[in-house]
């Protein structure tokens, strides 16, 4: 069902693949011990097989009167555990090329909203009617996104148009989901893509408030270059089953309002430390309100931030203290990516490259002493 279907269709690598059943959640827990209900929102089960988890959903309807759907005054599904029938399970997806079902019984795709065609003519529709499907779910806007940027697909009309009309509802989303969409966004390994697509539907402002602003402020071509290398980057290392840390895609994208306030506030470099820490605690503390970063990775981008400065200093003991910095990596790739863009100097750049490459050093393991035998007490003769 769903996504994976498609997946194949396209002859993509499916991540996962989704179960449905006419089941209910009751009794498909029944059939396996090895199962727990979760979910409030939406019930669903969790079957471990192995060290895996499958997870199985009931089929459901969408019945606005029924007592287990519940929607906000904004019309957004706060609960929907109301259970139908295959064909109505199809008509509540999100879009027309997720809503296809895999039989097991006699291997064939089932359609009920036109996918298939959809799939092959590249498109991303809305099941439905596209202003009451975003006011539903906000995050299908997101969504809409992430699928076109993965997928190469367009987005239909309708669906495109209303983004504009209602992407002000992502305000009411709470900070921690965005957290959550923010990462698939970013992290699906068309990020490039993605920045382009939250530009062109103005759904920037709603999850970067900040650099939107900055955006509109004519701003500098090689910070643009910059973000643009940045996430380059970031796809070469999704794409290739690198780790890319959220931290560092936040330092990314604050940076050209964090390196601009900086630079107002003291324009002395050699005291620019101190500015990039004051404004990085203020840019954070505005971002999170909209976007929840865990503070693990709200860190990492402050540190990243306050590191630049210290690649200027190549004297004395300041290359070994940086060195040593948890970040170091992540601030080092950074700085590399400035350089790359005219933001820094080529010269510090290679500079630091050489250092760091003298300075790796392998620690051989440490090889434990074999405890002596504890010598028994003697007893004494008597």
């Amino acid at each position: 069902m769903g996504g994976g279907v498609r997946d194949l269709l396209l002859k993509m690598q499916p991540k996962d693949f989704d179960v449905a059943t006419d089941a209910t959640p009751e009794e498909v827990r029944a059939l396996f011990k090895n199962s727990r209900i979760i979910g409030r929102r939406f019930r669903l089960v969790h079957i471990r097989f192995g060290r895996d988890i499958i997870e199985v959903a009931t089929f459901r309807a969408h019945d606005e009167d029924s007592p287990k759907t519940e929607l906000d005054r904004h019309g957004r599904i706060l609960r929907d555990n109301t259970f139908g029938e295959i064909e109505e399970d199809a008509m509540r997806r999100d879009f027309t090329v997720n809503a296809l079902y895999y039989d097991i019984h006699d291997y064939s795709v089932l359609d009920y909203v036109g996918g298939l065609k959809d799939i092959e003519a590249r498109q991303l529709r809305l099941i439905g009617d596209a202003a009451t499907r975003y006011q539903e779910d906000p995050v299908r806007m997101l969504r809409a996104v992430r699928f076109a940027a993965k997928l190469d697909f367009s987005i239909e009309a309708s669906a495109a148009s209303a983004i504009y009309e209602y992407g002000h509802l992502l305000a009411v989303i709470p900070p921690a989901r965005m957290f959550d969409e923010m990462i698939k966004l970013f992290h699906s390994g068309k990020a490039v893509r993605v920045f382009e697509l939250l530009r062109e539907y103005q759904l920037l402002k709603h999850l970067v408030p900040a650099l939107d602003e900055w955006l509109q402020e004519n701003p500098n071509e090689s910070m643009l270059d910059f973000i643009d290398q940045a996430l380059v980057n970031t796809d070469d290392r999704v794409n290739t089953g690198q780790s890319v840390s959220p931290g560092f895609i936040f330092a990314i994208l604050l940076w050209p309002v964090v390196q601009q306030q900086a630079t107002r506030m003291q324009p002395d470099r050699q005291k620019m430390i101190g500015a990039l820490a004051q404004v990085g605690e203020t840019v954070m503390k505005r971002q999170v309100r909209h976007v929840s970063i865990p503070r693990r990775f709200s860190q990492m981008a402050r540190d990243i931030w306050t590191s630049q400065p210290r690649f200027h200093r190549t004297q004395g003991k300041q290359p070994l203290r940086l060195l040593a910095y948890p970040v170091f990596r992540a601030a080092y790739d950074f700085m590399c990516i400035q350089a790359m863009v005219g933001l820094f100097p080529h010269r510090l750049s290679h500079w630091w490259t050489d250092f760091q490459s003298q300075h790796e050093v392998v620690a051989e393991p440490v090889r434990k002493k074999s405890p002596r035998p504890r010598r028994r007490p003697r007893r004494n003769a008597g």
